[in-house]
């Protein structure tokens, strides 16, 4: 079978919605072989982009119960006879590189769903807990016929926003008592979340939720109304994950905020930007692979590093230095 044959074969396969398949397809665009890249990049140019889903960024902090909120939700969505992909994106050890990679442990009951699709990816020490290829995995997610694709990330951080750039819905999944962290996410997060969500909001903790709901909701209101907005967004709301309870709310505010979007023009300008966005980083990622490949380019960074480790130069001269031959090149 030539390698033509199993691109396209595996092209059918992500079409037909076989979740092996797409398993398959995603591993491959994960892959960092050279050899794979190409095959990966052939295979998403079969399927094309003709298929969209509705991308949900969410993030939240360690132990805000965002596994039990996705599987709830997960489950609540299927059982409204909508197929739902789960994207759960794990910290990699800068030590190892390795992952744990446990999502599909705590979401027992929606890995079960036959509508419904979990992938555990490793961050890869990405910027923000966003695996390099998980964008390409969306698209795949996409082309598979999924109706939402939910993207988890691993927790909240000023890098964390770069989640919205892959995502229609930016979802803040947050825990009562949430003071403190009103203090971390704030400004960066906070101006990104279309949605956040006060979660375990119930037994004890429901006051406690309720005051903490109100609290964002106030902080809400003191940030700069945004264009790709209607009146009353981005909110603040309280559910329970654990119990069921508000997620039929939240998701009927998420149509409410989709369907504005798709009638004001908003959503196909936010795919397009995101497109640039990607396109640019791209080109950034294949410029500097094709320098490392460049063996007198290679000796000269391997000479500029040691020269910065020493302190001889500063970090930006040596870059200069580095860049300045290539730069002559181009002239």
């Amino acid at each position: 079978m030539s390698k033509t044959t199993d691109i396209a074969t595996l092209a059918e396969g992500v079409q037909a919605g076989d979740r092996r398949a797409l398993a398959r397809a995603i591993t491959l665009v994960e892959s960092g072989r050279a050899d794979h890249r190409d095959d990966a990049l052939a295979l998403l140019d079969r399927l094309g982009t003709d298929k969209q889903a509705l991308r949900i960024g969410l993030s939240g902090t360690p132990g805000v119960g965002k596994s039990t909120f996705i599987e709830s939700f997960g489950l609540m969505l299927t059982g409204l006879g909508k197929r739902v992909a789960v994207l759960a994106v794990d910290p990699s050890s800068a030590r190892s590189g390795g992952s744990i990679l446990g999502d599909k442990t705590r979401m027992d009951y929606l890995a079960r769903d036959p509508n419904a699709f979990i992938r555990p990816s490793p961050s890869q020490t990405q910027l923000g807990g966003v695996a390099r290829r998980s964008r390409e995995a969306v698209a795949l997610c996409e082309a598979a016929g999924f109706d939402v694709v939910l993207i988890e990330t691993v927790g909240v951080g000023q890098s964390e926003t770069v989640v919205a750039q892959m995502a229609d819905l930016f979802v803040l999944l947050l825990a009562p008592a949430g003071g403190d962290e009103l203090q971390g996410v704030k400004r960066g997060i906070m101006e990104m979340a279309d949605l956040i969500l006060v979660n375990k909001a119930d037994g004890d903790l429901k006051p406690q939720a309720t005051r903490t709901c109100a609290d964002y909701a106030g902080a809400l209101r003191l940030l700069r109304k945004r264009a790709q907005d209607p009146d009353g967004f981005p909110k603040a709301m309280t559910i329970s994950a654990l119990e069921v309870e508000g997620l039929q709310s939240a998701w009927d505010e998420m149509m409410t905020l989709t369907d504005w979007r798709h009638k004001n023009g908003i959503w196909n300008a936010n795919r397009e930007a995101q497109a640039s966005y990607w396109f640019a980083q791209d080109v950034r990622n294949g410029l500097l692979a094709l320098l490392l490949e460049d063996p007198q380019t290679a000796e000269r960074m391997r000479a500029a590093q040691e020269d910065v480790k020493t302190g001889r130069v500063t970090s930006a001269a040596a870059a200069a230095q580095v860049l300045g031959p290539l730069r002559d090149r181009l002239a």
